[in-house]
């Protein structure tokens, strides 16, 4: 099934009609999923992470609706699922105003585009360097 049929398969909240078919991080099926399996120590964080996959189905639904810019989000955040949580750390800290030079807000646009395939993440980090630049929020190179 390509993504246009799997997306006209699904309906609006996926969590509520997709539980079979709809799985976290981890690869399980959210139905497999409750209380009780939290409770008795079954279910590590992968398990309660949302999917790429998932995430991209949001993206379509909200496209779809006309919400072009919760579209962006999600889809970003489908390709931040690829990316370590050490990585997010670095890319979080990079994004503090005064933190980094424009340059070095590149750089990072750049590794996460080549590394992780996450063009929407770079893009995103490019308009951020552009706009810190022009708003004076970056670091000022000591050189």
């Amino acid at each position: 099934m390509n993504d246009a049929s799997k997306r006209n398969s699904y309906q609006f909240p996926l969590g509520k009609h997709h539980r079979s078919e709809i799985t976290t991080k981890s690869g399980r099926p959210l139905e497999e999923l409750g209380i009780e399996q939290v409770s008795s120590g079954q279910v590590d964080s992968d398990d309660v992470s949302v999917s790429a996959e998932t995430l991209e189905l949001q993206a379509a639904f909200a496209r779809e609706s006309g919400y072009a810019e919760v579209a962006a989000n999600l889809t970003r955040a489908a390709e931040m699922t690829r990316i370590p949580n050490s990585e997010i750390l670095e890319i979080y800290e990079a994004l503090r105003p005064g933190r980094s030079t424009y340059y070095e807000l590149l750089s990072v646009s750049q590794r996460v585009a080549s590394m992780y395939s996450a063009q929407h993440t770079a893009a995103y980090i490019r308009e951020a360097a552009d706009a810190y630049r022009d708003t004076g929020m970056l670091k000022v190179d000591e050189k």
